[in-house]
């Protein structure tokens, strides 16, 4: 095995964990990178969405005793079904738009230029929505209504183009419609679970032709990489929320989105 492929596999998933829960776009943050080290083709894509389902299993993980008491209680009326009802609604628009959108998105979106763009206007949305007076009617996820969850599901769906970031669109709709920062942002790891999984499942299912055994190892580097940063990187952001704004996310967001678009207009790097 190619030792500069592993390389490259330990770099994306080390990409993908530290910004699939950060209002920056990992998928943004993945194309760019991708591209950087060379690393486009046909195997590049099914890397990209196993090393997402990392990901999703870190934050499985990370609220295991949560996910559980869910379980247990999701048959009787009570907290924990009402939990699930809002996910599932909020979960509702990405799945229509996805299954009408996806093929469109995936074959013109998906480049650094149309990246680098989003990353900009979604710093400047922040930016904005940042300097508003801010009053949070919710202090936790159990606290939101049905009208909420459906209102950041739909804010949410931002996020299918790429750049956006899924995160940054649930977080930002969050504090919008009344959640304090850190029911936002738990509420954003909640909503991933169903929502990236269906995404990759879906990927997966799309991709399943060029799924071989000999990408074993390389899919396993990423996917470890991933799975440890994003453990350490959500339990990271929900302590930094509890005392800081996202005013850094934004501005590092129009940085890197800037540094892309100077270097495809002077040439120093040639984005495909």
């Amino acid at each position: 095995m190619d030792e500069l492929l592993l390389l490259k596999a330990l770099i994306l998933g080390v990409v993908e964990g530290l910004t699939e829960f950060l209002p920056i776009s990992s998928t943004g943050h993945l194309i760019i990178v991708g591209d950087l080290l060379g690393y486009t083709d046909a195997q590049s894509k099914v890397f990209k969405i196993v090393i997402q389902l990392a990901a999703i299993l870190a934050v499985c993980w990370f609220y295991r005793v949560r996910l559980l008491e869910v379980v247990i209680g999701l048959w009787q009326p009570g907290r924990e079904r009402r939990f699930v009802v809002n996910i599932l609604i909020a979960f509702l628009p990405a799945l229509v738009l996805g299954v009408l959108f996806h093929h469109a998105i995936k074959t013109y979106l998906f480049n650094p230029l149309t990246v680098a763009a989003a990353l900009i206007g979604g710093g400047l949305v922040i930016l904005y929505l940042e300097h508003r007076p801010q009053t949070p009617r919710f202090t936790t996820v159990d606290d939101i209504s049905w009208r909420e969850a459906f209102k950041v599901g739909l804010a949410q769906t931002l996020a299918m183009f790429p750049g956006v970031s899924r995160a940054g669109a649930t977080i930002m709709g969050g504090l919008v419609f009344g959640l304090s920062r850190r029911a936002a942002t738990e509420l954003s790891f909640f909503l991933a679970i169903p929502t990236m999984l269906a995404a990759t499942v879906y990927d997966v299912y799309q991709a399943r032709a060029m799924l071989v055994f000999d990408d074993v190892s390389v899919f396993a580097v990423g996917f470890i990489a991933a799975f440890i940063t994003a453990m350490l990187t959500v339990k990271t952001l929900l302590r930094y929320v509890s005392n800081h704004n996202f005013i850094v996310f934004a501005w590092y967001r129009i940085g890197f989105g800037l540094l892309v678009l100077i270097t495809a207009y002077t040439g120093l790097v040639n984005w495909s």
